[in-house]
């Protein structure tokens, strides 16, 4: 078994800490997705599981053994890299079964199952080639066929599919998934793209300046963002922030003065002193454009993107910029006014000071126009 147990591991560089003491229980066979902007530490933290860099403080275990004083041989661990890290003098096939020729395996045997793992990862017609005359896609194929053939307990990417064209990301970030199913080895992917993360995680980790943020399944954290740094960092194009105060019940003012009812969308928690500094969160996939006066906010159009399927409309509410994705596709004119209507999973809560979530209950009907 593979579970990976992290605890109060911290990481120092000059005597300044970048990783704050994390704590995190990968389960055995899960695909777990480190997710947030450079410098978040997930890298750092990636490295210090292989045993690439050394752990300041706190334990990391690995099955029932902990690892901090093993070498990264040692660890039942194979890493892929952003850069593949190939060597350019040897053959497809000799970079594929060099960690089994180093480990003294006899060549017949070698050979066998180096052409298996090609086949797997579709290099079975390139194993004479050298790194130089393959694509990216197809070096990326090599250095995982490398640490498969390992057969490992734990799979540890690095931003793997940086250095790829758009296309060539989606194809293997299908064949990194497939390949994770099929073998049943726990895996530690860590990229600062969410559509990776949203789209290979059985569990994600939203991680900010050395913490962890949060940690949940895509869907949990999508629409249950425990911050605004996550809800801002999670869907494409980013949920909007309005400041806002409380008034009374569901009713909000916002910073320019205009009166938000959210009757109809959520219940307020009790507790919240009246005039509490909030934030205001709005996913721009669950607004719809109307005639003003037909929403609960007012708002001017700027202009639009069009997306084929459906249209990315930029508006303003006096400084703020509000986006909506919307497959209903309309003629505006630039300044023209138009009124949001909120879609039940629209709003979200936050503490103004703190940028933390406030936990309201959902209502399911649409959102009718109640403000002034």
């Amino acid at each position: 078994m593979s579970d990976i147990t992290i605890r109060d591991v911290r990481k120092s560089y000059a005597g300044t800490e970048v990783v704050h003491g994390v704590n995190l229980d990968i389960r055995h066979g899960e695909f777990i997705v480190m997710l947030g902007p450079s410098g978040c530490g997930k890298s750092t933290l990636l490295r210090m599981i292989a045993g690439l860099e050394e752990i300041t403080s706190g334990e990391v275990q690995i099955g029932d053994r902990v690892v901090n004083r093993l070498e990264p041989r040692e660890r039942n661990c194979a890493m892929v890299f952003q850069n593949y890290a190939l060597y350019p003098h040897m053959t497809v096939a000799n970079n594929i079964g060099y960690a089994l020729k180093v480990a003294g395996m006899k060549k017949a045997e070698r050979l066998e199952k180096v052409a298996a793992v090609a086949q797997t990862v579709g290099l079975g017609e390139f194993l004479d080639r050298k790194p130089g005359q393959l694509s990216g896609g197809q070096r990326q194929r090599v250095a995982m066929a490398r640490a498969i053939i390992r057969e490992p307990g734990v799979f540890l990417f690095d931003e793997p599919l940086s250095n790829l064209d758009a296309k060539l990301r989606v194809q293997m970030r299908h064949e990194i998934r497939r390949i994770h199913n099929r073998i049943g080895a726990t895996s530690v992917f860590v990229t600062h793209d969410q559509v990776e993360g949203m789209t290979l995680a059985d569990r994600l980790v939203i991680m900010n300046r050395g913490t962890i943020e949060q940690v949940g399944t895509p869907q949990e954290v999508y629409d249950r963002p425990a911050s605004t740094y996550v809800a801002g960092f999670i869907g494409s194009p980013a949920m909007n922030f309005l400041p806002a105060t409380l008034a009374e019940g569901p009713v909000l003012w916002l910073a320019t003065g205009e009166r938000v009812d959210l009757r109809g969308v959520m219940e307020m928690p009790r507790g919240l002193a009246p005039r509490a500094m909030l934030q205001l969160g709005l996913r721009p996939e669950r607004l719809r454009i109307g005639p003003v006066g037909s929403g609960a906010m007012d708002v001017r159009f700027e202009f639009a993107e069009e997306l084929g399927s459906g249209r990315l409309y930029h508006l303003r509410h006096e400084d703020v910029p509000v986006t909506v994705v919307s497959e209903t596709k309309q003629t505006l004119r630039e300044g023209e006014p138009v009124g949001l209507t909120l879609l039940p999973g629209a709003v979200h809560l936050f503490y103004g000071e703190t940028g933390r979530r406030i936990e309201t209950t959902l209502r399911s009907s649409v959102n009718e126009r109640v403000s002034a």
